[in-house]
């Protein structure tokens, strides 16, 4: 193992200490998303579709230094002081409840989430169904979304819920 190997291996969490990875190859969606549902919590996980993502995302700081760098940033970005979504070089306002559904969707990007979670997470309230005014910041939602022309979109589960993914899978960030 090289020095730079030590480094990676042992490398610590913002509390100083080291923290386990957990790092999962499955091929299809499907299987990573089951993974994630069952590993969730555990640690942090990173799921790959095969083994050459993974030697990608894991090469040496030599060899990624020699590729270039991505021309165009394709993150969504979401600055919640300012309730605003970027990407690229555009930006759109957002209303309270578009942030925190967004919000919640990014927290758990592979995670669905049921109308009802979504309803008393965004709206915080128990006992309302409030499948229709999901549906309704959602709507909005998807068409900021477009217009920011990112990869990002809402996608409805049947019988589930709603969940964020990635059709050009820019990166999510926060501001």
């Amino acid at each position: 193992m090289t020095e730079d190997d030590t480094r990676t291996a042992t490398r610590s969490d913002p509390d100083g200490g080291p923290f386990p990875l957990l790092i999962a190859v499955a091929p299809s969606p499907d299987e990573r998303i089951r993974l994630a549902e069952q590993l969730d919590g555990i640690a942090p996980l990173l799921l790959v579709a095969d083994l050459d993502e993974l030697r990608r995302l894991i090469a040496p700081a030599q060899q990624r230094a020699e590729t270039p760098p991505a021309a165009v940033d394709t993150s969504l970005v979401i600055d919640s002081t300012r309730a605003t979504a970027r990407c690229r070089n555009r930006e759109v306002d957002l209303t309270r409840l578009e942030l925190d559904l967004l919000t919640c969707l990014t927290t758990e990007p592979v995670r669905v989430w049921s109308y009802a979670e979504l309803h008393r997470t965004v709206w915080r309230d128990e006992g309302l169904d409030g499948k229709s005014d999901v549906q309704s910041v959602v709507k909005r939602l998807r068409h900021k979304l477009r217009q920011l022309g990112t990869g990002a979109t809402i996608d409805a589960v049947r019988g589930v819920g709603l969940r964020l993914t990635d059709r050009r899978q820019p990166r999510i960030g926060r501001a």
